[in-house]
């Protein structure tokens, strides 16, 4: 099975030697539909482009905002691993109307290159939250930008503290440059402030990640603090 979405499944952390991946379910809305996966089958995919399907267009049409690629960690068998190779490659040859598409996938042999998203999210996305409203990705990252870029080393520290090589992840200048055209707050921010009562909360997974490791991260923590806060208030209200 391969995984795209940001919050990487229980079944993929198991395969992260230095993880208790078992003490982290608590940054899991429902742990039970992956309780009988094998963790050898489940691969994870970094979701890093910004896309999403305009209503007035048909149901293959995507909007690309931010044109980056997905990428993929391998399988635990070579066998199923060039199943996503074959995929690879004939998306690199897709054309349309002469061009090649905007977004490809990408493999790679490190398990830890999908967790170059975790950075992004607790810098950016997650930050997009505030206390009394949200605001833009951009806002998040730009408003202190010394601020951002220590949250970001921070978080990449913490990947490599787990086995990745620097080479894994996304520079934070790449990153920055990127987020001057994210002037919508996150889509987990526009949920808080509809009301959403759960959402997927990797601020919480890196939150105890950074305890288990012996590196617990004050920014993480205030993250988390305010999610905790605002989802509980959309369940107490929605409970009125």
């Amino acid at each position: 099975m391969h995984v795209d979405h940001e919050h990487a499944p229980l079944p993929y952390l198991k395969r992260i030697e230095r993880l208790d991946a078992d003490a982290l379910r608590p940054a899991f809305n429902s742990i039970e539909p992956w309780e009988d996966f094998k963790p050898g089958l489940v691969s994870l995919c970094s979701p890093d482009p910004q896309a999403f399907r305009p209503p007035e267009e048909g149901p293959n049409v995507l909007h690309v905002g931010l044109p980056t690629n997905f990428k993929a960690a391998p399988f635990e068998d070579p066998a199923h691993t060039a199943i996503v190779r074959e995929l690879e490659e004939k998306i690199e040859a897709v054309r349309v109307d002469g061009k090649d598409v905007p977004v490809k996938l990408r493999l790679f042999d490190s398990l830890f290159v999908p967790f170059a998203k975790w950075a992004m999210l607790l810098t950016g996305n997650y930050r997009c939250v505030q206390r009394d409203g949200v605001r833009p990705i951009k806002e998040a990252v730009h408003g202190d930008l010394l601020e951002s870029q220590a949250i970001y080393k921070k978080v990449c520290d913490l990947v490599t503290d787990l086995g990745a090589d620097e080479e894994d992840q996304v520079p934070f200048e790449k990153y920055a440059n990127a987020a001057n055209g994210l002037l919508k707050p996150s889509s987990a921010a526009r949920a808080i402030d509809g009301g959403a009562e759960e959402i997927e909360r990797v601020d919480l997974l890196v939150k105890l990640i950074a305890d288990q490791m012996g590196t617990p991260m004050a920014e993480a923590d205030e993250t988390s603090d305010i999610i905790n806060k605002r989802l509980e208030e959309n369940r107490r209200k929605a409970a009125a």
